[in-house]
């Protein structure tokens, strides 16, 4: 599948070394205002180029195809384009028959009985261009209602911040570290641990926290869209990641009742073990996630594999990849989590009468 949401949906498409990735936005309220120089920052913010990245650095301009009219949005589907200038298709030509280990090379060709070889095509993290295209028109939407997204990279390869209190400030404060560490004392250890593995041909594994602040009380949809359930599946489904987490998570299933909680006095909940959700609806504290991403698969290491026709071989990777996808993907996975709640924000709008009556009251 391609698409995504109730009533803000959102379609992708293009391959890692095709002309370029893109997406449709359909459902987007009119009169929203089209901030090009804040979509251009959540671009660069994901953009490869350093020592903790991959070496390939795409300028990432999105461009606008419809939907917008004098800097605001018209109603009708809103279409982004972002070209690929920067391939070198040439580095996987010696993968043309061999599959992979880690990727879905394998799984792809069975499946459809071919595939794109170059970086994967439609299953590369290229594609995640996109989605910060779209979640950074989401955030400008939630804006509106004073919701902002935040977070960062909390974990490296097992050296883990212990902390998820981090405020909006401290979240903001991330965006500026090149690996976006939340934790500043962990952070020169983690960066080591990056470069380490990269020196070493080999890659290492992270977990991103995400939070989002203002979130009204209300949104999420049961019993099939309930908020915790789209977000365990947007979230899963990005590259890499493994798994994902709630609140207290799978801490939760260590812990009794009358620990896991969260008490009410008279200035609301005194905890937020829940993550800012009871029954898959958002309680109005914040929304608190945590993302897995395993170690990327492509490495410099030589590994055995098979081709195409089932021969078992050596092969070696060359090429330009991530050493650590936690660091950008935590810029990929804030960008899912506008997503969804930009969506289901939309959705509320005719959760019950009292609403519809605002909607349509003449004054």
């Amino acid at each position: 599948m391609n698409s995504f949401g109730m009533r803000l949906k959102l379609s992708t498409f293009g391959e890692s070394h095709g002309a370029g990735v893109g997406c449709v936005i359909d459902g987007l309220p009119a009169g929203l205002t089209i901030d090009m120089d804040f979509i251009s920052e959540e671009m660069r913010l994901r953009q490869g180029g350093s020592v903790f990245a991959t070496s390939r650095k795409e300028p990432d301009i999105v461009e606008i195809l419809s939907g917008v009219f004098e800097g605001k949005s018209t109603g009708a589907p809103l279409a982004l384009f972002i070209k690929n200038t920067a391939q070198k298709s040439g580095d996987y030509e010696n993968l043309k028959n061999v599959f992979r280990p880690g990727h879905a090379d394998f799984t792809y060709f069975k499946k459809y009985g071919m595939r794109d070889y170059r970086g994967g095509g439609r299953s590369s993290a290229r594609e995640s261009a996109a989605r910060v295209a779209a979640g950074a028109i989401a955030k400008l939407l939630l804006k509106e209602f004073n919701i902002r997204i935040g977070g960062g990279v909390l974990g490296v390869g097992g050296i883990e911040s212990a902390r998820f209190d981090f405020s909006e400030s401290e979240c903001q404060k991330a965006r500026d570290s090149q690996i976006f560490a939340l934790d500043c004392t962990q952070e020169p250890a983690q960066k080591e641990a990056i470069k380490n593995a990269r020196a070493n041909d080999d890659s290492i594994g992270g977990v991103a926290l995400i939070k989002a602040f203002g979130v009204p009380v209300g949104l999420g949809e049961p019993l099939f869209g309930k908020l915790d359930s789209q977000i365990g599946a947007l979230m899963l489904g990005l590259n890499g990641v493994k798994a994902v987490e709630i609140g207290e998570g799978a801490n939760a299933s260590r812990l009794k009742g009358s620990q896991n909680n969260d008490c009410m006095n008279a200035q609301g909940f005194c905890s937020n073990h829940s993550g800012g959700m009871l029954g898959g609806i958002s309680n109005g504290e914040e929304i608190i996630v945590r993302v897995y991403f395993k170690p990327t698969p492509s490495i410099f290491l030589a590994q055995s594999t098979q081709t195409t026709s089932t021969e078992v071989v050596q092969m070696q990777l060359k090429g330009r990849h991530d050493p650590c996808i936690a660091v950008r993907g935590s810029i990929v996975a804030q960008a899912q989590l506008a997503l969804i709640l930009a969506d289901l924000l939309l959705c509320n709008a005719t959760a019950n009468m009292r609403n519809l009556h605002l909607v349509y009251s003449r004054n």
